[in-house]
């Protein structure tokens, strides 16, 4: 495979990942700082050792490649010596958020590779993703602070659906809504799940975020987060189903941000890329007529509010251009790529 150079697809991927990965490793030297839990923080270290090497891999690649190592994040996005913004209960609820997001881009990310070597990069980032997220999901069970799905009863037997009112169910205002079946169930609790964090994520970060703009951007999408939650428990409570507790960890009541506004603001961005993709997977994967409708408002609005984080990413000279092809316009008018 070495005579045979990184396709687009795979020089892209990979220079995402290391984003991602850099991001990890700042966000996580700053979480053990001052850990006050011996097993949180032996969870956040083994985590460090990991994605140490995996962005170690990346890099080699790219040398190997002729492939410039991008800037991503460095020290100066973090303050080591800043009071902790969050307890380590949020810590593990955090990376673990994360975990759930990387699992499904690197599945993206195999399927797109053609280059063996490559493709065993995924493999074994995939591996260990999914281990972090089973350590941080114990973790948090072991500690009484994560809520599973509501239980079903287990069927005993086979069905199969009768009524076309089935998939329509929920169109007409007028008429009984049907329960949730469980394939909705989980698709709605993923999201509550994933935006309870979120929101307590933004608030923290707008607490301490040093630009204007930039903290009433992450206090926009605290709210954003807010009316999802509003959402995905009311149509739990809808078929008497018991919506998880909206508490998360706490945030301290410091004012000093251990993290840049750039930082800040490309966690937000990539928790509203991730938002989009599973609200796109719940009304794709909804038997019950009214749910495509309310995530498709939902991603909507999600992707508005990217929309204007990446605006102000550029604006502020934070977001790093990708690989790109050849600007062939611009070379045959002599102004080059």
């Amino acid at each position: 495979m070495a005579n045979i150079p990184l396709s687009s697809s795979e020089l892209g991927n990979l220079w995402q990942a290391y984003q991602e990965k850099s991001m990890i490793l700042h966000v996580l030297e700053r979480f053990t700082k001052n850990s006050n839990d011996r097993e949180t923080n032996a969870v956040m270290n083994s985590v460090k050792k990991i994605e140490t090497r995996n962005i170690n891999v990346i890099e080699t690649t790219f040398r190997n490649e002729g492939v410039a190592i991008p800037v991503a994040f460095t020290g100066k996005d973090i303050d080591i010596n800043a009071p902790r913004l969050f307890d380590d209960n949020f810590h593990l609820m955090f990376i673990r958020m994360l975990s759930k997001i990387l699992i499904g881009l690197y599945g993206l990310h195999s399927g797109m590779s053609y280059r063996e070597d490559v493709y065993n990069i995924y493999k074994d980032f995939t591996s260990d993703i999914q281990t972090t997220y089973n350590k941080t999901t114990q973790c948090l069970l072991k500690k009484g602070v994560l809520a599973r799905p509501p239980g079903v009863p287990m069927p005993d037997k086979v069905e199969f659906i009768q009524n076309t009112s089935y998939t329509s169910s929920g169109l007409n205002p007028l008429k009984k809504k049907r329960v949730l079946n469980t394939v909705e169930i989980g698709l709605v609790y993923q999201a509550l799940e994933a935006n309870i964090t979120g929101r307590q994520l933004m608030t923290g970060f707008a607490q301490v975020a040093e630009n204007p703009e930039v903290k009433q951007y992450l206090q926009r999408g605290a709210k954003l987060a807010e009316k999802v939650i509003t959402v995905m428990s009311g149509l739990l409570l809808e078929s008497d189903l018991q919506a998880p507790s909206t508490w998360t960890g706490n945030i301290t009541d410091s004012t000093i941000s251990p993290f840049s506004d750039k930082v800040m603001m490309y966690i937000t961005n990539l928790l509203s890329m991730f938002g989009m993709g599973s609200n796109a997977v719940g009304a794709g994967f909804s038997f019950r007529g009214d749910l495509p409708l309310k995530m498709g408002r939902i991603m909507v609005n999600t992707y508005d509010f990217a929309k204007d984080g990446g605006k102000i990413l550029i604006k502020n000279g934070w977001m790093e251009e990708p690989p790109q092809a050849i600007d062939r316009t611009k070379l045959s008018n002599g102004q080059g790529n």
